[in-house]
């Protein structure tokens, strides 16, 4: 599971890039209670997500130029230039060259070898999102692209990532973890993209934990953002909805499942 005992290949951070930061700090404070903090001139106007004083998340205006409204996870390394080289080697490429942000850390843009952006941070004074699991929070990544094996190839090879298949009625589910944390430490999966039929290209998928996940997708819908699969159970795992925000960028929510006894 996600926890902010952030271990190299860990999610440790998610940011938002929106055409109209004023607006989707309307759409997600409505819906999670965030309440958007600037980071200042220096930021360049980047800002934090808070939820009760803690950061859930990061985000920014952004051009047309600079991509679609989307959300990007990014995942610990402890060395950003060697991750990006390795990215490279694996066949993915670099979108954002390696760079200081501050002091508070060291970032690059990535993408795997189907194009799929992802983030790498480095730890600085910053280690990563405050607070993961809670209502409100990051809980879980989902990787949709057309080849499983090959993107599970791609993220051990650059982040050093490890899979495992969990078997489900009717099909099997590969989860994420890092490596040698085991399978308790899983934070997400690999999903194949005709299992998303609204979507033709691989794309990272974040979710965020809720408390009542029908009443979440309502109030979205009443905030102007859009059902993409509505609130559905899955045994065993919670009640989930797929959504985008006003603006496009895709994200889910779930109530989860309590574990087992």
């Amino acid at each position: 599971m996600l926890t902010t005992r952030y271990v190299t290949g860990a999610p440790n951070w998610i940011d938002l890039g929106t055409p109209d930061i004023e607006g989707a700090s309307s759409f997600y404070g409505g819906l999670f209670g965030w309440q958007f903090r600037s980071g200042g001139p220096e930021a360049g106007g980047y800002g934090f997500f808070q939820l009760a004083g803690k950061t859930a998340a990061g985000g920014m205006q952004t051009a047309p130029e600079q991509g679609p409204p989307s959300w990007t996870v990014y995942f610990q390394s402890p060395d950003a230039d060697a991750t990006a080289k390795a990215a490279e080697q694996a066949h993915g490429s670099v979108r954002m060259q390696p760079m200081d942000v501050m002091d508070q850390g060291r970032m690059a843009i990535l993408a795997d070898q189907a194009g799929v952006s992802f983030g790498i941070w480095q730890p600085g004074r910053t280690k990563g999102l405050d607070v993961v699991q809670e209502p409100g929070s990051l809980c879980w990544v989902e990787l949709y692209t057309a080849d499983e094996a090959a993107a599970a190839a791609f993220y051990r090879a650059a982040l050093g990532l490890e899979t495992f298949a969990v078997t489900f009625p009717g099909g099997t589910y590969t989860t994420v973890n890092p490596a040698g944390e085991g399978e308790d430490a899983m934070f997400g999966g690999i999903v194949p993209l005709a299992d998303d039929p609204a979507e033709d290209e691989a794309y990272w998928l974040p979710y965020f934990e809720v408390s009542d996940t029908d009443a979440v997708v309502a109030k979205a819908q009443e905030l102007g953002g859009t059902v993409r699969m509505p609130a559905t159970d899955l045994e065993g795992v919670g009640r989930m909805a797929k959504l985008t925000d006003p603006y496009g960028a895709r994200f889910a929510v779930i109530k989860s499942a309590p574990p087992p006894a």
